[in-house]
């Protein structure tokens, strides 16, 4: 009786190591052939995605074709609860003023 309540338990505990491995681990196959694999999908797969990528930023990022935006005056937007603590309270820390709005509107305008 102890006997059979023992292999009940046992049974799903004490499996072999070969059961429990995970056959898709990278232990399962040889380094070299891994490394091979990573390889080969870096250069086929990552590398002309990247290329494309930055093909694509070229293209569309062409200076001075883009029109400026216009200043919506949203509500909920450009907040100033309390000035900023750096030149004149207004501007943000890193304020283009060819892109950032002001309250007002444009810098340059």
């Amino acid at each position: 009786m102890v006997a059979a309540a023992r292999s009940r338990v046992s049974g799903p505990l004490g499996r072999s190591r070969l059961q429990l491995s995970r056959p898709m681990s990278s232990g399962a196959h040889s380094e070299q052939g891994s490394a091979r694999v990573w390889k080969a999908l870096t250069c086929l797969v990552a590398l002309p995605r990247v290329g494309v990528s930055m093909l694509n930023v070229f293209l569309k990022s062409r200076p001075g074709e883009e029109g400026r935006r216009e200043s919506v005056d949203y509500p909920h937007l450009r907040i100033r609860s309390k000035p900023f603590p750096w030149e004149d309270g207004n501007h943000t820390l890193v304020q283009n003023p060819h892109v950032t709005l002001l309250p007002t509107g444009c810098e340059d305008e």
